[in-house]
């Protein structure tokens, strides 16, 4: 799944708002030869403010493979909220999705993702399945590649355009191959038309789909495989759907 700037910076900002408090306790801890009196009450005032703010996000607990993950609800419109499942720094949920996800897959050449938070599961999965090769698809064309394949993938579904990249290279590796494409999340489509697109345009033949999670419409998608269902939340944080 795309995952928007805006919910990247939300998350980001709570992280790091998370690893500074934690930073503020621990000299707070260090004792008052460490830290002035000023100090000390301004640092005292971060950690708490980030206590705060914690206990006024909604999270959403479900089970992933086994692990018990708490995923912060992210707002999207006034009524609609998001769980935010990352998998980056998780090495546990990676590698156990991944195991998890292989045993459902069918048979395949070559894996291939969308830049960028599919690339611990597609590696991960990858390395399990003794593979020695996976693909990512780019945002972008980059300096290293030898030639571009490149679609935009305009869906009814999504706000804004799928563009996605592949070096020529990757697109020879792909042709009469049978290629599994993988990510984290798929819900409205978008990313994953665009995969499809690539792959057909390189000549390579598409075995499955897989995700760790389906949100929304994804959930009805016969041509899925996937681990779990991720709802969608209002307000309130209840679920909707």
């Amino acid at each position: 799944r795309q995952v928007s700037r805006q919910e990247v910076q939300r998350f980001s900002a709570w992280h790091f708002k998370g690893r500074a408090a934690r930073r503020s306790r621990s000299r707070l801890a260090s004792g008052p030869m460490y830290l002035s009196q000023r100090s000390r009450g301004e640092a005292e005032g971060r950690a708490n403010d980030f206590e705060t703010e914690r206990m006024n996000l909604m999270f959403y607990e479900m089970k992933i493979a086994g692990l018990t993950r708490q995923l912060p609800l992210c707002k999207v419109t006034d009524d609609l909220y998001i769980g935010a499942f990352i998998m980056f720094s998780d090495v546990e949920i990676t590698k156990a999705c991944a195991a998890e996800l292989l045993k459902k897959a069918p048979e395949f050449d070559i894996l291939i993702t969308a830049e960028s938070k599919g690339i611990p599961l597609a590696y991960e999965m990858a390395r399990q399945a003794g593979r020695n090769d996976y693909i990512v698809a780019r945002k972008g064309p980059k300096l290293y590649m030898t030639g571009v394949l490149e679609v935009e993938d305009h869906s009814i579904s999504t706000a804004h355009a799928q563009k996605l990249c592949l070096d020529t290279a990757d697109a020879e590796l792909m042709k009469g191959k049978r290629i599994l494409i993988v990510d984290d999340v798929i819900s409205t489509g978008g990313s994953l038309h665009a995969l499809e697109k690539l792959v057909t345009e390189a000549g390579g033949n598409i075995c499955g789909r897989m995700a760790i999670l389906a949100e929304g419409d994804a959930q009805s998608r016969d041509d899925l495989i996937y681990l779990e269902k991720l709802p969608l939340f209002n307000e309130k944080g209840e679920i909707i759907g």
